[in-house]
């Protein structure tokens, strides 16, 4: 559990409420305190003294923002303390991508890196997909898959949907899929030693127990804004690639454009869909727990 403490002036209240706010806490009532702010990572709690306490696992980006946002210093607090620090030369970074997206399949990848790859990743510009346009993760797809080891799982929509109804919580899904990926890397880069995934959930030994034989003879790693490491930053980038890839095929197959997300272009065009081809047809293409289906 790491602990930063700050000493604030309470005319800033506001202020760091609304800080909080946009982190997207919930807020409840604490004894001699203005509010406690409660994520997945952390709490924060500002009392009538003036004095911010936030404490958690993972509070180093948090931080980090909040000194950006009020100038202050963090002398007390170092990455090292809330992230375990990289030492194996050889590990792999898993990342997905789909997730979030109503209609499409939901992929896994991950890729092997070495100090050399990390060196050559950094040259190329590895960043987390999310940053990049479609175009520019198609072009640096092509060189992570020419220069290293790498594992995908395509998870269709049909078959996401199956694993649903089995798991029936979408962080037991994910974890399937990404220790599926681990394990098949390893057949590939026995070498590694360790796997790193950006957290998705609060259990982290979810992907670790889901593991197999050889993903349970390494050591398992999530980290908050895992995309920030290379390795996962690679992953990150093939997986996206092969989504939007994928969804050009269903586009095509289909003769409907689908778009990413979940809007009201995906309604509009989950409507054109079931106009064309039946309701009962939905889960072909589409992730049927998401709200989006009672919507149509």
């Amino acid at each position: 559990m790491n602990t930063f403490t700050y000493k604030f002036n309470t005319s800033e209240l506001n202020k760091i409420k609304n800080f909080f706010t946009k982190e997207n806490c919930r807020f409840s009532e604490q004894q001699y305190a203005f509010f406690k702010a409660t994520s997945s990572d952390y709490s924060a709690t500002f009392y009538n003294t003036g004095k911010l306490v936030v404490q958690g696992k993972e509070i180093f980006e948090t931080v980090k923002k909040l000194s950006d946002c009020f100038s202050i210093k963090i002398d007390n607090l170092s990455k090292n303390q809330t992230d375990e620090k990289i030492m194996e030369k050889n590990y792999i970074g898993v990342d997905e991508s789909g997730k979030g997206d109503y209609f499409g399949p939901l992929i896994i990848a991950g890729v092997a890196v070495n100090d050399e790859l990390k060196k050559i990743f950094a040259e190329l510009g590895i960043k987390d997909s999310k940053q990049l346009s479609d175009e520019r993760i198609s072009q640096l797809a092509i060189q992570i898959q020419k220069q290293a080891k790498w594992s995908i799982v395509t998870i269709n929509p049909q078959k996401y949907n199956e694993l649903y109804s089995k798991f029936k919580n979408l962080n037991k899904l994910l974890a399937w899929g990404h220790a599926r990926v681990i394990e098949n890397l390893l057949e590939k880069a026995p070498e590694c030693t360790l796997a790193l995934s950006d957290k998705f959930a609060n259990d982290d030994k979810v992907i670790e127990n889901a593991l197999m034989v050889k993903g349970k003879q390494i050591k398992m790693i999530q980290r908050t804004k895992g995309e920030s490491d290379l390795a996962v930053a690679a992953a990150s980038i093939i997986a996206r690639a092969e989504f939007v890839s994928k969804m050009k095929l269903l586009s095509n197959l289909y003769k409907i454009d689908f778009p990413k997300g979940v809007s009201e272009k995906v309604l509009s065009a989950a409507n054109i869909y079931i106009i064309k081809y039946g309701k009962d047809r939905l889960n072909e293409v589409a992730k049927l727990h998401f709200k989006t289906t009672q919507q149509i």
